[in-house]
């Protein structure tokens, strides 16, 4: 069964393994699972839950836009993790145009999908962790979605969120790689927070701008629009 849906690979080192084609179509097939529940929404009796044509264009560009911009790496960790160009900004935009359901949603299906595009990993847990959590996070924007100065609280939360679940994946499965020196949370917060830090700090500083900020709210409404 392992060779089914996985198989070692010298990758990412010993007991390392990528996912077969059989295991890639898996994936493929949990991430449309993911998109019919988010349409079965629009038939909840619950306004916030459903989920339009409009809002799954507008979803679907934001992930498009993220995935084509965390492939420009400003700069990359040894060891996993990068500083893209604002990657996790427009998965962020999701949760602060529809609200928590369609943000989270649309997060995990994301996450799913940048592991489709490096499918290595170690463990299951290690691999949920990473991916459909740790990115899941991001939709927390959404709580957000009705506050003022929505998006800069949603976008903190969002990336506080990734970080917790970048954080406990260190801790559990790569603590090895810490250096005797340092205990493995330690190392953990600072590794993770490097990179995670530094993408947010240059983010909130762009989306703060006056004019990046009127054009944010100008996309929002444009979202909103029946």
């Amino acid at each position: 069964m392992k060779n089914f849906f996985a198989t070692p690979t010298d990758e990412w080192g010993n007991n390392a393994v990528r996912l077969t084609s059989t295991g890639i179509l898996t994936i493929i097939i949990v991430i449309i699972i993911l998109i019919i529940i988010a349409l079965a929404s629009n038939y909840s009796k619950s306004k916030s839950r459903k989920l339009t044509t409009k809002q799954l264009v507008f979803s679907a560009v934001a992930i498009a836009l993220s995935i084509i911009t965390s492939m420009i790496k400003l700069f990359e960790m040894p060891m996993g993790g990068s500083v893209t160009l604002l990657s996790m900004l427009f998965i962020v935009l999701i949760g602060y145009w529809y609200g928590p359901y369609v943000g989270i949603m649309t997060a995990i299906a994301y996450g799913l999908l940048q592991f489709v595009l490096e499918p290595i990993f170690y463990t299951v847990p290690q691999m949920l962790t990473d991916y459909p959590l740790a990115f899941g996070a991001l939709g927390i924007s959404g709580f957000f979605y009705q506050k003022k100065y929505g998006l800069v609280k949603g976008y903190i939360a969002a990336v506080f969120g990734r970080y917790f679940f970048a954080f406990l994946s260190g801790v559990i499965f790569f603590a090895s790689y810490a250096p005797e020196s340092m205990a493995a949370p330690i190392y953990s917060l600072v590794y993770n927070g490097s990179y995670l830090g530094a993408e947010a700090v240059i983010t909130l500083i762009l989306i703060s701008m006056p004019p990046v900020s009127k054009a944010l709210k100008q996309i929002k409404r444009l979202t909103s629009e029946e």
